[in-house]
């Protein structure tokens, strides 16, 4: 039986368990669940970086999305004042739009 020893979706579970599979799984306490929820990104961001169309790269950043939600509630807001944060960050320093790449600024 393979080994994961890590987060997923909440429906997972259900899945594996519909094609006659048996699994073990256990719920984490918060520091826990904070913690699984980095390494996720993490995962998630590199399966995004490894994409090579325009599909899977969509599925990826859908994922991510999914785990910003998570993380968001994790420090006790929520999405909507997750996007005010950042139109409010856009309207002072702006977005990335331009593709401004900076390559050096003299010192004085």
């Amino acid at each position: 039986m393979p080994i994961y020893n890590k987060l997923v979706r909440d429906r997972i579970p259900e899945i594996i368990e519909a094609t006659g599979k048996s699994l073990m799984t256990r719920i984490l306490d918060e520091s826990e669940y904070h913690s699984e929820l980095r390494k996720k990104m993490n995962e998630e961001l590199k399966e995004y970086e490894a994409t090579d169309n325009n599909e899977d790269a969509l599925e990826e950043l859908a994922d991510l999305l999914e785990l910003i939600h998570a993380a968001t509630a994790i420090h006790g807001s929520n999405f909507n004042q997750l996007e005010a944060i950042r139109q409010k960050k856009a309207e002072k320093r702006g977005g990335f739009d331009e593709r401004i790449f900076l390559i050096e600024v003299e010192d004085d």
